[in-house]
């Protein structure tokens, strides 16, 4: 379904249809998907409109005889589009260096890496003075993503949807910008630190919720399963269990709405 919505748009290369087959989750493929999404509106999708994406490319490339960003920018100042000033302009091209930055499926993929490893689920009672609940073993509670538990990630989501707990995967931020710095900037280039200071925003506005969100459903996801099979370990020698031994057994289930349910068991 990707592949043929990114060929409807005729972006489709040979090289990205190879890197969404090779793909090996789902989470891969929507990063791959993300720059051919079509977005909702926002504020990168506003600084396209004012004519800023030129200004983006030339300051995000980063090359050696790319003037000073404020030089730059003074050509895009443009009234009649909305854009009154450099630091306007600036502001613009910012927005859209940090979609781009956020879209940049490698880059997500070893942030996902990053924060599986080494960032920690972390949940607070919701109230200063919580009262004793069967979730006080969560009023102040950090685990390693890698660690955590199914039973802990199923009793901290009923918390958090009883108003109890609030939670949150968290991350040291300063080793997950270096491994966005590595990826994005080029040293010594005269538009180095702007392009810096984008992509530290993409990364605590766009990509740090974005992957917590992800982090969450998947921790979720993986203890329903454990859940899952653990019932089924336990009911299924219940299930399996003659009722009475050489006896042909009938159980009825009395129901005045719906009527009788009758089941009979053979020897």
């Amino acid at each position: 379904e990707i592949k043929s919505a990114i060929e409807g748009q005729g972006k489709l290369t040979e090289e990205l249809s190879a890197a969404i087959d090779a793909a090996a989750t789902l989470a891969e493929v929507e990063d791959l998907y993300r720059p051919y999404k079509p977005k909702r509106r926002t504020r990168a999708t506003v600084a396209r409109e004012k004519g800023l994406e030129p200004l983006a490319q030339l300051l995000f490339a980063q090359g050696r005889d790319c003037p000073a960003p404020e030089t730059a920018a003074a050509d895009y100042v443009n009234p009649e589009k909305g854009v009154n000033s450099v630091e306007e302009a600036l502001a613009g091209a910012s927005d859209i260096i940090a979609e781009a930055v956020s879209d940049d499926a490698n880059l997500r993929k070893r942030l996902r890496e990053l924060w599986r490893s080494k960032g920690s689920l972390v949940s607070r009672a919701a109230d200063k003075e919580p009262e004793d609940t069967v979730y006080r073993l969560y009023y102040d509670f950090t685990t390693p993503v890698s660690r955590a538990m199914g039973h802990q990630i199923l009793a901290i989501n009923r918390g958090e949807r009883e108003g109890v707990l609030k939670v949150s995967v968290e991350m040291d931020r300063e080793a997950a910008l270096i491994v966005v710095r590595r990826a994005v900037l080029a040293p010594g280039a005269p538009s180095m630190s702007f392009v810096r200071a984008a992509a530290e925003d993409a990364y605590d506005r766009l990509i740090a919720p974005s992957i917590e969100r992800e982090i969450r459903s998947l921790l979720t996801e993986q203890a329903d399963e454990g859940a899952i099979k653990m019932f089924g370990l336990n009911l299924k020698p219940l299930l399996m269990q003659p009722p009475v031994k050489g006896f042909v057994t009938m159980g009825l289930d009395p129901g005045y709405r719906n009527g009788c349910k009758v089941a009979v068991v053979d020897g």
